[in-house]
């Protein structure tokens, strides 16, 4: 199973990029925060200082991952071609 699923790439989720240094990504509904801080910092090398869930009402969740001071959310954005 694979806790992350995939990068969440719409207006909102963009400018949280620049201004809080944060990726959304949309992840499985099962998984838990620290679940998907270790597969997140396993994945792209860059340490997490947090991790906010939403769940939606369609049952899928997205993760806010907040990355700590001295990693660039922007460089894991452009590898994951979201700008």
């Amino acid at each position: 199973m694979s806790v992350l699923r995939y990068p969440l790439a719409t207006e909102k989720s963009i400018n949280m990029v620049s201004r809080g240094n944060v990726i959304v990504y949309i992840v499985d509904s099962r998984s838990t925060k620290s679940e998907i801080s270790k597969e997140f910092e396993r994945m792209f090398n860059a340490k997490v200082e947090s991790v906010r869930i939403a769940n939606s009402p369609n049952n899928s969740k997205k993760a806010f991952i907040k990355l700590a001071k001295g990693f660039n959310a922007g460089d894991i954005a452009m590898k994951l071609k979201l700008v």
